[in-house]
């Protein structure tokens, strides 16, 4: 007697093909998810990236023009150049990003073949960042001149504290991003001892000058 197959075994078939569909269907909505997510995440970057490297060439294209006497038109992309970068751009933000990094790689290499020797040595982290910190101290400063001098008589000891607090260490913490955003990605020497002198200096300056005016009065 030929044994015959259980009425409910095309069910039961049908059912295991409906299970192993679905998991293949959410396999696929995962790794589509993480394919948005890798993509968006690479756009981030590449737009940051995209900033860092503006940064670094508008300094150059001066330096170019006007302490080498490069004219505006070799600084100008062929037709070759721009080829060339849209093809290495073609793969999405993943490619875009690489190609970014490789610019700033080449910025990289530019300043080194721009600078002299003597300028190489002369260019210190601690001189290189005193660029960046130096501005925000001179704002500093400014502030706390058109502090003292709008500031009625009474509260120049109140907006002494505050300000010589708190300004400070807001262009310390600006400077300190501004050199990572600039001279970053990776480890950067922000030399934090330079940098709080020269954040620090407008307020003993300031100091100085109150206290040599109220000698003379």
């Amino acid at each position: 007697m030929t044994s015959q197959e259980p009425p409910d075994s095309g069910a039961a078939g049908s059912w295991a093909d409906y299970l192993a569909a679905a998991r293949r269907l959410t396999e696929a909505r995962r790794a589509a998810s993480t394919a948005v997510s890798e993509e968006a995440e690479a756009r981030d970057a590449a737009d940051q990236e995209l900033s860092g490297v503006r940064a670094r060439l508008a300094p150059q294209h001066s330096r170019l023009v006007h302490d080498l006497g490069v004219p505006e038109s070799a600084l100008i992309p062929t037709e070759m150049d721009l080829a060339q970068a849209a093809q290495a751009v073609a793969g999405g933000p993943a490619a875009v990003l690489a190609a970014l990094r490789r610019a700033r790689g080449t910025a990289d290499a530019a300043d080194a073949a721009m600078l002299g020797p003597a300028q190489r040595a002369a260019l210190r982290p601690w001189a290189r960042n005193l660029l960046v910190y130096g501005p925000f101290a001179l704002v500093v400063l400014i502030v706390q001149i058109a502090l003292y001098l709008v500031a009625p008589s009474g509260s120049v000891p109140t907006f002494a504290l505050v300000c010589g607090l708190t300004m400070p260490a807001l262009a310390f913490g600006l400077g300190w991003l501004t050199i990572g955003f600039v001279y970053g990605p990776g480890k950067v020497d922000r030399t934090p001892i330079v940098g709080a002198i020269a954040c620090l200096t407008p307020v003993l300056l300031t100091c100085m000058g109150v206290g040599v005016q109220a000698l003379f009065r």
